[in-house]
């Protein structure tokens, strides 16, 4: 038997065997820890250590371009230089800021203070001119650096801005296409790196890595740079001459849902957007919704007459009003318009007839379903951001009172719409019946290859049969050629559209302001344009469409028709009367005194009936052929007590566009100008008399 020494020894040897066996395990893991930090997961850990050591700072890519169809620059980015600092290498931080402050004319403190931050690298100035840079790089300061960024710049200034958007200073987009194509136009940031300690001081010897930037992929826009610059100067004219709140139009192809042109006004320049306020940015043509008033009975008729609900010769009697759905829609006109056909009803926009269309023929169950495929109820998918997606009731929310809703829907009143949603839906009968999704953006240009990659037209619904869309555009021709849309009317060309004026509601309750508006389509025979103009809280009374919209229509068609190459024909003349006869002009919402020459030089005898500025219906009617010296009488728009009369012509002469359409203002008159800069003459002249509501014709120029 053991004694108890050799017990000790044996547990001696089991606790070193043990401890040994600790120990080996200890060193295994060690060992299998090591192995796996510093071969299996080698790469990972050296790239970590890299990242630690390379510190660096980032050059921007080059923005993509933007163009416009034709390939017009509209938006370009350049290089240029920032200046940044590493703090821990700066010798003298009060020094230091004295000259950059003075260099880069910054405040003193704002730049001590960055110095003296606990980072890296500190920007000072994100943007220099090249003088500053220079002088920077010419004063040799330690620990300040040039790094390089790029600046977008928009050669065209305030041309299509409203499209474009703006960029900010870290070459990001913060509005329009630039926001909305961001990913695309961005690009990738390179970096130049450099190996430092831990304090962030370069090291002697240590690695450097450049890695490049990838450049952002540029855009082809719908926008024809010369359309789009016809439509701002005129929209800029109309809306300082009826000293509207803002103004907008839109332009676009129907065959394929191109955007042509698109325009607001006040606007801005995207070179120094914070030089305006950010209700100057807003896109209010794809973003805003209003009530569209006349406009929107277009779509009613196309509805009704799909439907088989109504026919072009169909009779409707308009005492003034119609008592409906439990409450009374009034016509415009406070006598109403009589016994008139479903053609003239469209002509003469007569609520009563539309009201009838929309509330009982249609009613909500067949309506709705129209206002659906029009694209009314939701966003249409244009490629812009904050797209609005309108109005409209649907069926069977109201226990009473659904019909009344459903006929002032039909005539344009308890519903909300955006702009491009008025113009696709013209579009879309202007296309056979076919509505397609506006579109901004038509290629996308790779930024290696230069490689075009096309975004083709997108057909989104068959709206209405084709025959009900060719029924539709003759009705709204007629319009133009007898009707209250005679101001759009263009020598040459067919001309379909529809005036409208509404009223616009604040807090529930409809105010004094107005809206006037016109849209049309052009040629009628083959559609190449359909265009909206709208004025906003316009000032002069009557504050109709077919006066004060129409010819800004007008003149923005007219010269658009010329750049496209549209050819001129005799589709939109009437041809010539018998011998001896006179075909009776339309003078319709023209004012009095061109409308009395116009009569005159036919041959006719105009006469007056009651008083007034413009012309608001005529008989005979526009077209009628009668015998030379016929006698055709002007009945007037009504307007309130303080358009009406006569009113001394005042002198203008020397002012700015502005200031001349004040001027006029405040003596009844209405701004037609001509030209840019100050005025340099007029007509009438200055203290003539002049009925309130005339135009007065005033050229502006250089000045002396």
């Amino acid at each position: 038997m053991p004694g108890p020494s050799r017990m000790a020894q044996v547990a001696r040897r089991q606790r070193i065997a043990r401890l040994l066996f600790a120990v080996a395990a200890f060193a295994a893991m060690l060992a299998a820890r090591l192995a796996w930090i510093q071969i299996v997961r080698h790469e990972h850990f050296l790239a970590l250590a890299l990242e630690q050591r390379l510190r660096g700072v980032p050059t921007d890519p080059l923005r993509g371009t933007i163009y416009d169809r034709n390939m017009n620059e509209l938006a370009v980015s350049v290089s240029s230089d920032a200046v940044y600092v590493r703090p821990v290498e700066v010798e003298d931080p009060e020094v230091t800021a004295a000259t950059l402050a003075r260099l880069l004319d910054l405040p003193y403190d704002d730049v001590l203070a960055r110095l003296q931050r606990p980072q890296a690298e500190v920007w000072i100035k994100r943007r220099v001119s090249s003088d500053e840079a220079e002088a920077v790089r010419a004063a040799a300061l330690p620990g300040v650096y040039l790094a390089h960024r790029t600046t977008r710049l928009y050669p065209y200034g305030r041309l299509a801005a409203h499209v474009l958007g703006i960029v900010g200073i870290d070459n990001q987009g913060l509005e329009g296409l630039e926001l909305y194509y961001d990913e695309l136009l961005r690009g990738t940031p390179g970096r130049v790196l450099a190996e430092r300690d831990a304090a962030g001081r370069t090291i002697p010897s240590g690695e450097s890595v450049y890695v490049p930037p990838v450049d952002g992929a540029g855009l082809v826009l719908t926008i024809d740079a010369a359309i789009q610059a016809v439509a701002e100067r005129e929209l800029e004219r109309a809306c300082i001459a009826t000293l509207s709140e803002f103004c907008l139009t839109i332009w676009m192809d129907p065959r394929n849902g191109h955007i042509l042109a698109l325009a607001v006004y006040p606007t801005f320049d995207p070179n120094a957007p914070g030089d305006y306020p950010a209700a100057a940015r807003r896109n209010r043509a794809v973003t805003d919704q209003f009530e569209p008033g006349s406009t929107f009975k277009v779509v009613t008729a196309a509805a009704a007459l799909a439907e088989g609900l109504v026919d072009p010769g169909e009779l409707f009697y308009d005492p003034g009003y119609i008592d409906i759905g439990g409450g009374r829609v009034h016509c415009w006109r406070g006598g109403g318009h009589g016994s008139l056909s479903f053609a003239e009803a469209i002509q003469h926009s007569c609520n009563p007839v539309f009201a009838e269309l929309g509330g009982l023929r249609l009613g909500p169950e067949r309506f709705y379903p129209y206002l659906v495929a029009f694209g009314f109820s939701d966003r249409l998918g244009i490629d812009f951001p904050g797209e609005a997606r309108g109005l409209v009731p649907q069926p069977g929310r109201l226990a009473h009172g659904e019909v009344l809703q459903w006929a002032n829907i039909g005539f344009g009143q308890g519903v909300a719409v955006s702009p491009l949603q008025l113009v696709t839906a013209l579009a879309a009968l202007a296309n056979g019946g076919i509505r397609m999704q506006p579109q901004l953006v038509q290629a996308v240009v790779d930024p290696r290859t230069q490689e075009v990659r096309r975004i083709l037209p997108r057909p989104v619904y068959r709206v209405v049969d084709e025959e009900t869309a060719r029924l539709t555009l003759e009705l709204l021709r007629a319009v133009v050629e007898t009707g209250s849309g005679t101001n759009a009317a263009i020598p040459g060309y067919a001309v379909a559209g529809k005036t409208g004026t509404a009223q616009v509601a604040e807090g529930g309750v409809y105010t004094d302001k107005r809206v006037a508006s016109f849209m049309g389509v052009v040629p009628v025979e083959q559609p190449r344009l359909v265009g909206l103009v709208m004025l906003y809280d316009l000032q002069p009374r009557p504050a109709y469409g077919g006066v004060h919209a129409a010819p800004v229509w007008r003149a923005i068609a007219e010269e658009a028709l010329r750049l496209l190459g549209v050819p001129r024909s005799d589709a939109g003349e009437d041809g010539a009367p018998p011998a001896g006869s006179v075909r009776v002009p339309n003078v319709q919402n023209l004012p009095l005194p061109e409308a009395e020459a116009v009569l005159r030089a036919a041959g006719l005898v105009p006469q007056a009936d009651g008083s007034g500025t413009y012309v608001l219906e005529q008989t005979p009617a526009a077209g009628a052929v009668v015998p030379p010296g016929t006698k055709v009488i002007l009945e007037f728009w009504d307007v309130p007590d303080h358009w009406r009369g006569p009113t001394t012509v005042p002198d203008v002469r020397g002012l700015t566009m502005r200031q001349a359409a004040e001027r006029l203002a405040d003596a009844g008159l209405v701004l037609e100008p001509d030209g840019a800069g100050v005025a340099v003459s007029q007509w009438p002249l200055p203290g003539e008399a002049a009925l309130r509501g005339t135009r007065v014709a005033v050229q502006f120029g250089a000045g002396e």
